[in-house]
């Protein structure tokens, strides 16, 4: 049910549709593999040419820059993530439910689909978690937002503060408490895996982060 839903991840973020060529998707996979193994500072396009067999010029015809990849990729992966929400909430009919869904949702470790063949979901989700915030902590942050670069991340949130509100409509802080539950589901994995003195968790422990931000949300918004 999921893959037969549609998202558009902005045209803004690439030169030319990668998912509508084969070389497209076998730069968005290879692309994903890469950033899983070196990260965002070590990588670049001349290592992912050589990743797919091809030239840089090829994929500079779909991406101006690396920077402008990454966006590609975290947009796809936050149009993703909402339509998952979508279809695991959909049916709910106790907002409080749908909320702890939502959270559960992103708090557990990601599955890969496997009907989606030119995205590695599980490596996508780590490369969220380690590079996800770059997409925007940059200097152009104001030029990107204006060309609407962070809509996916925006609607996601915009989905949790809808959820907030219908269980509290006179909570005053919905939006920043649903950005607050994103980043502090993806920031505590993080720490657990390379800064343990920063949290509580085990390394990987989504059960109890699960449980923490329930426990945080709840306690916030009555």
């Amino acid at each position: 049910m999921l893959s037969n839903l549609t998202f558009v991840v902005s045209n803004k973020t690439c030169v030319k549709d990668p998912i509508k060529s084969e070389l497209g998707k076998r730069i968005l996979l290879e692309s994903i593999n890469l950033l899983d193994e070196i990260g965002l500072e070590h990588f670049t396009f001349r290592k992912l040419a050589k990743s797919i067999g091809s030239t840089e010029a090829s994929i500079y015809r779909y991406f101006e820059n690396k920077h402008k990849l990454l966006l590609y990729l975290v947009n796809w992966y936050w149009g993703w993530l909402e339509n998952k929400i979508l279809v695991e909430t959909h049916h709910l009919r106790s907002n409080y439910v749908k909320l702890e869904t939502v959270i559960e949702l992103l708090a557990s470790p990601i599955e890969q689909d496997p009907t989606i063949e030119y995205i590695n979901e599980e490596k996508l989700y780590q490369i969220i978690i380690a590079e996800g915030a770059k997409a925007y902590l940059v200097k152009e942050v104001d030029e990107d937002n204006s060309e609407g670069l962070f809509l996916g991340y925006k609607g996601l949130c915009s989905i949790i503060a809808n959820f907030i509100l219908a269980i509290n409509p006179k909570y005053k802080h919905s939006h920043s408490l649903a950005s607050t539950i994103v980043e502090t589901c993806h920031n505590q994995i993080f720490f657990s895996q390379h800064l343990p003195k920063l949290t509580d968790l085990k390394e990987d422990d989504h059960s109890t982060l699960k449980d923490f931000v329930l426990h945080l949300t709840a306690a916030t918004i009555h």
